[in-house]
């Protein structure tokens, strides 16, 4: 145990996106921009968007592997209507991040 205040490093599916996804016309490289959505979840969504189109965004609870907390999570980047816009969000510039202060390791 290293004694330090140290943040842990966020999990690469949690790194920061921007704009939307539409869940019936995004493509798999788009659905993978989702936080928390890998190759399982977008070929489970591709799947169930095959058979039929998503009526609303609260549908993909049917989607094996997405629970209401995860719908919860993504609803702000899930659209049925217009085109998908994510991407991943830039880094904030280093001179305008907050300075976090660190217990040095003993």
């Amino acid at each position: 145990m290293n004694g330090g205040w140290r943040t842990p490093p966020r999990p690469a599916d949690a790194q920061a996106v921007a704009g939307v996804v539409n869940l019936n016309t995004a493509t798999a490289d788009q659905l993978k921009l989702l936080p928390g959505v890998g190759p399982a979840k977008v070929k489970e969504i591709l799947a169930r968007r095959s058979t039929r189109l998503f009526s609303s965004v609260d549908e993909l609870v049917k989607v094996k592997g997405i629970g209401d907390k995860m719908l919860a999570r993504l609803r702000p980047h899930l659209t049925l209507t217009g085109p998908t816009t994510i991407r991943r969000a830039s880094p904030p510039d280093k001179a305008s991040a907050p300075v976090v202060a660190t217990r040095p390791a003993k």
